[in-house]
């Protein structure tokens, strides 16, 4: 029994224009110099369109303001009112909001009424609130150089060693550091309650 003929492979027909390994050399080479080239010719990038049609719907929220200390009722008993001597702002639990430390006394015609040290925040609705008492003014401190740096609230106390010390000339000065832990503000000392 016979069989078709069938029609040779191109490939495997020894024709003059058949390709050879030159020819695909030729055809890498060639290929090689359009993208090399194409790199070349790319766009400005001051001049090239943004790809996403809604930037904005990206963009990031806007910055919470830290809670203003003069619009918070203090719990601090005074015969007339309360002053904000100082304030610091920073986040101090890690929830991206900021909160305001306030350092708060009565307000005295004269001398220097011991200090009480509050923290702030701002609730997502309402208004400003007090939520911890970092220094109670029973302890009978004055607060100065007031910071929060890397979630963390530093202060110098200074107080009195006796009631004969004049309230005008503090001889004790501490250094005391708050820190936000496992939810609650711990407080430590760096260095030990020294003279002036």
């Amino acid at each position: 029994m016979q069989h078709p003929a069938v029609p040779e492979l191109a490939h495997t027909v020894d024709r003059p224009w058949a390709t050879r390994p030159i020819h695909w050399v030729a055809t890498a080479a060639a290929l090689a110099a359009v993208v090399a080239a194409s790199g070349f010719l790319q766009p400005d990038p001051a001049t090239a369109a943004p790809t996403d049609p809604k930037p904005e719907s990206r963009s990031a929220p806007a910055p919470v303001p830290a809670p203003d200390p003069a619009t918070v009722t203090y719990p601090l008993e005074c015969p007339a009112e309360s002053v904000v001597t100082e304030k610091a702002t920073g986040d101090l639990d890690g929830d991206g909001r900021p909160e305001t430390v306030a350092a708060v006394r009565c307000q005295a015609g004269s001398g220097s009424p011991p200090h009480a040290l509050y923290v702030i925040t701002r609730p997502r609705e309402g208004k400003p609130r007090v939520v911890a008492t970092l220094l109670d003014a029973k302890e009978r401190r004055t607060v100065s150089k007031l910071a929060v740096r890397g979630g963390a609230v530093t202060a110098t106390l200074l107080g009195y060693s006796s009631i004969d010390v004049p309230r005008y000339r503090p001889d004790l000065r501490d250094e005391a550091k708050w820190q936000w832990k496992n939810g609650a503000f711990t407080r430590s000392t760096p260095g030990e309650t020294r003279g002036v």
